[in-house]
């Protein structure tokens, strides 16, 4: 029987070890991650399937600590499998499995190597991105392609939904690959790393609004990080506003340069810097919901300058 150690965490990492189990694979070994206490878990719990399925988890902060590089040299692995796990595996785990380390990212490499893959490409106003299935190195998410699927994204998509069709792209393309990789007929290609870039993480405060931007790039910037991610903010008249659902709008506001917000008609808008409006759909101030109508009382028939 063929034997697999399973790095992972989130959806990802849930669909893809039910495809191993559904597959025959022998995993003796799970490694994911703590839950943190400070974020918003909305997705599923890896290592709540593997103990329904009676595999042995390990939680590390370090997964290249000697005592587990050891510990999985000991189980003899054929594949190691890393799905949407946080950290970099080092050399010394890589060199472990008799068949090779292998990793599903969430974008189609090269493009969008590093972190939050599906965030960024929203973020840079990408029509579509989807998962890749990689041999892992050294370098992240530099190595050679297995397979890969592509997904659309969709103009007013926010980026949880976006997550969801690259998880299921993610499932496919593993449940596909898994035959090729076991009977070792699967055809690896190298990436060309000239075509893509690396993106880090992102903090909470990199969701501040930059109003000097087009409309199209605050619309894109907000539903990348709509909840369940921490959300895009400005700041109001020295409140706090999170902005996490906008339109966009046909119709021009004929101002440019300066960002203004503004209600009509019980309803919220922001003029953009390029001349187009967004409406505002969904808000909080300073960590309240607030709905159009009560925004659009607040501010009344004044004009307030956004920066």
């Amino acid at each position: 029987m063929t034997r697999a150690v399973v790095f992972a965490y989130h959806d990802v990492g849930c669909r893809c070890l039910r495809v191993l189990l559904d597959e025959r694979i022998e995993v003796p070994l799970v490694v994911t991650h703590r839950d943190r206490p400070d974020e918003r878990i909305w997705f599923a719990s890896v290592a709540g399937l593997a103990r329904a399925r009676a595999i042995e988890t390990l939680v590390p902060d370090d997964p290249n600590a000697p005592q587990i590089v050891e510990r999985i040299r000991d189980l003899r692995p054929d594949f190691l499998f890393s799905f949407y796990y946080r950290l970099m595996l080092g050399a010394a785990l890589l060199a472990i499995p008799r068949r090779g380390a292998f990793n599903m990212h969430g974008s189609l490499l090269p493009k969008y190597r590093g972190r939050v893959p599906v965030n960024w490409a929203i973020i840079h106003g990408e029509t579509e991105t989807g998962a890749t299935l990689h041999e892992m190195v050294e370098k992240p998410d530099a190595g050679r392609i297995v397979d890969q699927e592509a997904v659309a994204i969709l103009p007013d998509e926010p980026a949880v939904d976006v997550f969801g069709k690259v998880t299921a792209a993610a499932e496919r393309v593993l449940r596909r690959s898994l035959p090729k990789l076991v009977d070792g007929s699967a055809v690896l290609r190298a990436q060309d790393l000239s075509q893509g870039g690396y993106y880090g993480g992102r903090r909470p405060e990199d969701g501040r609004i930059d109003w000097r931007a087009p409309a199209k790039r605050v619309h894109d910037l907000v539903r990348a990080l709509a909840p369940p991610y921490p959300g895009a903010f400005t700041e109001v008249e020295g409140t706090r506003l999170r902005v996490l659902r906008t339109r966009r709008g046909a119709q021009k506001s004929g101002a440019g340069a300066r960002a203004f917000l503004y209600a009509e008609g019980g309803r919220c808008y922001a003029a953009c810097a390029d001349g187009e409006i967004l409406e505002l759909l969904d808000v909080e101030l300073d960590g309240r919901p607030l709905s159009a109508q009560e925004f659009a009382n607040r501010i009344g028939d004044r004009r307030v300058r956004l920066h």
